[in-house]
């Protein structure tokens, strides 16, 4: 066991985890942040994203030791308190949230293309999203919702300004 010190959500963490744990498995069974899935254990369904420095990336392939000293948001650290970001106020609005299994990798690269682009093309909304299998919804509704957060966003940029 080895002493792993990591800022999660905000929030300090140390642990003392196995060498081969996991950054998912850290996440899931020692803090019980069970909102980022585990789809294929192979780093194919882009189900367990989670930003780490501001980045998505897989939690799943990444070895918890290896994230040492990094700052990580999971989709639990995505709202402010009560307050829905408005990826996931969007997803919500526009159905396309389905089964949920997907969902929090679907907000993790969402919030993290729209914090890029505010105003992002088709193409690009695909590609965000093309990270993340999704069996239930078939896209649509998923793009839509970006496109809808896009637009939430730059209207609370204008009104703000």
């Amino acid at each position: 066991m080895k002493l792993l010190k990591l800022i999660i959500n905000g929030r300090q963490h140390t642990k003392a985890v196995s060498p081969s744990m996991t950054l998912l498995d850290f996440l899931r069974e020692e803090l019980n942040l069970t909102g980022t899935k585990n789809g294929c254990d192979k780093g194919a369904c882009g189900c367990c994203s989670v930003m780490i420095d501001g980045k998505p990336m897989l939690s799943c392939l990444l070895p918890a030791m290896e994230a040492e000293g990094t700052a990580i948001t999971t989709i639990e650290g995505i709202a402010k308190g009560n307050e829905l970001h408005p990826v996931q106020e969007a997803m919500i609005e526009m159905g396309a949230i389905q089964c949920g299994f997907c969902t929090p990798a679907m907000v993790i690269n969402g919030v993290h293309m729209l914090a890029k682009n505010n105003n992002p093309g088709d193409d690009e909304v695909k590609e965000c999203i093309s990270a993340t299998v999704c069996r239930c919804t078939g896209y649509n509704s998923i793009e839509k919702a970006m496109h809808l957060a896009a637009s939430k966003m730059r209207e609370a940029a204008h009104d703000g300004s």
